[in-house]
């Protein structure tokens, strides 16, 4: 402390007030230079140098001086205060640097153990029989058109021959927002805005989410489905199967055997289903195919005259087919799935093999 402060001739309250102040300088030092944590420090500068600290407490007392003795208590005060803080700032850079050695030699890291190896993520399986789908016709020339999901009825179904009374609405369980609106059961409609858009000829694929009121081991309430359709003069039933057992043949490997049975669908005519030979038993028949030998794939057929009605197309110059298939279903028989619930389950395990 400086000696000019002591030299002061002072009152009992000023000799009491300096006693007590380097009192607890002293005591302060003592207690900065044994904390050993920052913790430690952190409560004995809350002790000494806080708003409830001693002080704190002690200039309190300064209106009890008279006004020459408050300025002189008042810089020894101040010497107090920064010399305390001096000591707190230096035992905390002794502290750190303490902590951190002692740190560094608890946590030292052996540089000879494996590293962790960072897994990147991959595409779902679905979306990979996706994009098979997509790259196989597009080498045939069919372009790709997509659609809302929240559909018309008129896209959905009036417009594919299917008006408010048709009985094949019952074939779709649909999910109706309102009388006019729903989540669309397949991306058929694609093929309507398409062919009101485009004059003839047109190519295309329309892959997406459709939506029906299924669920089991084989069926889910959304699910992905890839519609294709083909208008052009002079097309024939001949070219819908050519072009079909050329995507067949692509997807499931050469060799696989086609077949197509007559069926019905409202926005066909004719229709067929396509099967093919079970890609589990290759025709010898298990359970999988029921013992037939034969698997279901995908729907097919010459598009309706009453479709091209619809969207002003004339079917006196223009004809052309229509084919539908459920992308999890390709991805079940691709992979040997045998529960269509995995596909959306996000098990990693699952995921992983793709």
């Amino acid at each position: 402390m400086p000696d000019r402060i002591f030299g002061f001739h002072t009152g009992r309250t000023e000799r009491n007030m300096r006693e007590k102040l380097i009192a607890m300088l002293e005591h302060g030092r003592a207690a900065f230079e044994s904390a050993s944590s920052a913790a430690a420090l952190q409560e004995t500068r809350v002790r000494f140098l806080g708003k409830k600290g001693e002080l704190t407490a002690i200039m309190k007392e300064m209106g009890k001086l008279s006004p020459e003795e408050r300025p002189i208590l008042g810089a020894l005060a101040n010497q107090v205060k920064s010399d305390l803080e001096n000591l707190f700032e230096e035992r905390s850079r002794m502290v750190g640097e303490l902590e951190m050695e002692q740190r560094l030699a608890q946590e030292r890291v052996d540089v000879s153990l494996p590293g962790r190896r960072i897994t990147g993520g991959s595409k779902h399986p679905v979306t990979l029989v996706i994009e098979e789908i997509t790259d196989i016709f597009a080498a045939l020339g069919f372009a790709v058109a997509e659609g809302p999901e929240i559909e018309q009825d008129f896209y959905n179904f009036e417009a594919l021959n299917m008006p408010k009374d048709h009985p094949a609405r019952d074939m779709q369980d649909t999910f109706y927002v309102n009388d006019d609106i729903v989540l669309r059961t397949h991306t058929s409609p694609v093929q309507i805005r398409t062919m009101l858009k485009h004059a003839p000829p047109v190519r295309i694929i329309a892959p997406g989410t459709v939506y029906r009121r299924d669920s089991d081991l084989t069926h889910t309430p959304m699910f992905h489905q890839v519609e294709g359709f083909l208008v052009e003069r002079n097309i024939s039933f001949g070219d819908l199967k050519g072009i079909l057992t050329a995507f067949l043949s692509q997807i499931f490997g050469k060799g696989l055997e086609v077949r197509f049975r007559p069926s019905f669908f409202p926005f066909t005519e004719p229709s067929a289903e396509v099967d093919i030979q079970c890609v589990m038993c290759k025709g010898k028949g298990c359970r999988v195919c029921r013992n037939s030998g034969w698997l279901e794939i995908l729907g097919s057929g010459m598009i309706d005259p009453e479709v091209f009605k619809a969207v002003g197309y004339d079917p006196e110059v223009y004809s052309g087919f229509a084919f539908g298939m459920g992308v999890e279903r390709i991805a079940m028989l691709k992979y040997g799935v045998n529960d269509l619930r995995l596909f959306f389950e996000n098990d990693i395990r699952f995921l992983r093999q793709f």
